[in-house]
Parts: C-alpha cells; sequence; structure tokens
C-alpha cells in the first residue's frame, strides 16, 4: 500500500475511533419494530413489519423467516437520485446489500422459535455519508429485538429467538493508515476498504474486501479484521445500552439469554 502521510479526518477522529452510533427507538408509530440508526452524518430508517404467514417452502413447519429490503431516498446524497421504482427494477447494489442484511439478521436468530411468521426488515437511507449497508444492520438488529419484545407482550412469542447480537463496521486503508469506520469522502479514496459482519461472540457471518489501484496483504488483512472488531464492540455496546430498559421491563436478562 502506498506510504503513509499525515492527514486529518474530516470529523476529527482517531484512526481507530468510529463514528458515534445513535440509535432512536420507537422512531415511526406503525411498525412493530423501528430504530433510527445514525453513524455521523449516515442515517438509516429500520422498520420491522411481523406478517402471521411465511415463504410457501416453511409453511407447516413450524419455523419462522425473515427478510429485507434496502432502499436510498433520492436525496439521501448531494445530488437526487431516481427512485428505484421508476426504473422497473432494484438496481444490483440494492439487491445486494438487501440480501446481506437478511442473512445477516437470520444468522442472529433461531428461527424455529418464532412460529410461522415473518419479519420484513426496511431499511431506507435518508441520508448517505458511507457505511450505509453496516449502519443498517446494527440498527435492523435492534428494531428485530423491539418487534420481538412486541410479540412477548401479546403472549404471542414463549421462547426467546434471540442467539446473539449482531452488528457491521467498515474499515480501510488510506494512505498508509488504517482507518475505522469510513466516511464516504475517506471511503471513495481508500486503496483498499472492507465490510465485517459478525455477532457478539466473534461469530463471523460476512466480510467483504476490496482493493483499488494496488494489493494489500496478509499481515494488512489481519490489521483490518481486527480493527473492525473493535469498531464492532462499540457497537454492540450501543445496542446493550438502548435496549438494556426494555430487557429488564420485560425479565429478559440480556439480548440472547432470556432471564429465570
Amino acid at each position: 500500500m502506498a506510504q503513509s502521510f499525515e492527514f486529518q479526518r474530516n470529523d476529527g477522529r482517531a484512526d481507530d475511533q468510529p463514528r458515534p452510533l445513535s440509535l432512536t427507538l420507537d422512531y415511526a408509530k406503525y411498525p412493530e419494530g423501528s430504530v433510527l440508526a445514525r453513524a455521523g452524518d449516515t442515517w438509516v430508517l429500520c422498520n420491522v413489519t411481523v406478517e402471521g404467514r411465511v415463504p410457501p417452502f416453511l409453511r407447516d413447519t413450524g419455523e419462522g423467516w425473515l427478510t429485507a429490503e434496502y432502499a436510498m431516498l433520492p436525496r439521501a446524497t448531494e445530488d437526487r437520485s431516481p427512485r428505484e421504482v421508476t426504473k422497473g427494477s432494484v438496481s444490483g447494489r440494492s439487491a445486494e446489500i438487501q440480501r446481506l442484511i437478511g442473512r445477516s439478521l437470520r444468522a442472529s436468530l433461531d428461527l424455529g422459535l418464532v412460529g410461522e411468521r415473518t419479519l420484513v426488515v426496511d431499511c431506507d437511507v435518508l441520508q448517505a455519508d458511507g457505511g450505509t449497508r453496516t449502519t443498517a444492520i446494527s440498527g435492523a438488529f435492534v428494531a428485530v429485538v423491539l418487534a420481538f419484545l412486541r410479540l412477548r407482550e401479546q403472549k404471542a412469542l414463549p421462547t426467546w429467538p434471540v442467539r446473539d447480537q449482531v452488528a457491521g463496521m467498515s474499515v480501510g486503508m488510506l494512505a498508509g493508515r488504517t482507518l475505522l469506520d469510513l466516511a464516504y469522502d475517506e471511503d471513495s479514496r481508500a486503496g483498499a476498504d472492507l465490510n465485517l459482519v459478525a455477532t457478539a461472540h466473534r461469530g463471523i457471518i460476512e466480510v467483504q474486501g476490496t482493493a483499488e489501484r494496488s494489493t494489500f496483504s496478509r499481515q494488512e488483512l489481519d490489521r483490518l479484521l481486527d480493527l473492525a472488531e473493535r469498531g464492532l464492540d462499540r457497537a454492540f455496546a450501543a445496542q446493550r445500552a438502548v435496549l438494556a430498559d426494555r430487557l429488564a421491563g420485560a425479565g429478559i436478562a440480556n439480548l440472547w439469554q432470556e432471564g429465570k
């Protein structure tokens, strides 16, 4: 990679410092779970709808399902982008991201304990400044927990189905420096960037990493992953902090183990 040189990040963060993750609960009135996730200037609205049905391949199995949709609003960026519905199809980028969100959240759940119902997770980017997919995953997990708490309150969920927390974090290399939680101006210039999605118990769900203009070494990859894990720890702490009172009120000791 390129030789390191001094520059200051636009928001003044240290190289190993993530953007503060803000998770506003119950942001929208109607969904079973709703969270506004903000990481710096990236804002993603995560809404969860619970439907009393499952896809045909799961009928009469007693198992539930979770699926996700992702969209970026027209003025989420500096220039307006047309709504994808006007093009008649979802873009390849949006399709890839919503599949990532869906499989990431499913990995955190025991769907056999959900019953024959589907959780539909909508992640809409209100404002984009890098890391929209990782912010969406971190926020959507909290929205899913809120939906389960609603079902539990209605006596419709006898057993807690959350196996672990899940969150996403980006890292990259720019001018020989390893940076955590890239904003757009950093991501667009990075020589290498990587997204890590994992559970709080260090179970890796997905690693997405690419180089631009030059390669990076195995040692640099390890450094990126180590830094991403430290950033994920901050995201997991933010998730636990905003959910602590709700979980305690429902008699749940922590996010992945039902209280006795």
